[in-house]
């Protein structure tokens, strides 16, 4: 049965898919709970009427006639995989992940502040050994 206000069918056995969602989501603790929930945010935007689901043993789907995609959390990885993806227009080439299937497609989404923080610090390392170098030739 639909639940007019948050878009949701009750779930089996432990609330309605939205409150599942939310506890994995804070169940999760980490940059995946953080990146499901920006996602999840983004996908309701673009589609105010879509409905959360709660399916096979715990991946929350987001549907409208039809299952649009499923947030998989995988310890390097948030997967958003679209269910008719290979059909979709991708100009932008965001799909990066289950490319070789003729049907789904995924985007695998990865924590991103370790990967910004490790180019910080090679930014860094390169400005410090530089201006080493020219401490030492100005010696």
């Amino acid at each position: 049965m639909k639940n007019a206000t948050s878009g949701a069918k009750d779930g089996k056995g432990g609330g309605s898919p939205s409150r599942l969602i939310d506890a994995r989501i804070e169940e999760l603790g980490d940059w995946r709970g953080e990146t499901l929930a920006r996602v999840r945010a983004l996908i309701k935007q673009a589609d105010p009427a879509v409905v959360e689901e709660w399916k096979w043993r715990g991946v929350p789907v987001w549907e409208h006639a039809g299952i649009i995609c499923t947030g998989e959390t995988y310890k390097a990885v948030v997967k958003l995989t679209f269910a008719k993806g290979a059909s979709l227009n991708d100009p932008s080439g965001l799909f990066n992940s289950s490319l070789e299937g003729n049907t789904r497609r995924a985007i695998d989404v990865r924590e991103l502040k370790s990967l910004i923080r490790a180019a910080v610090a090679l930014n860094a390392s390169k400005r410090n050994a530089k201006a080493c170098k020219a401490l030492i030739l100005n010696t």
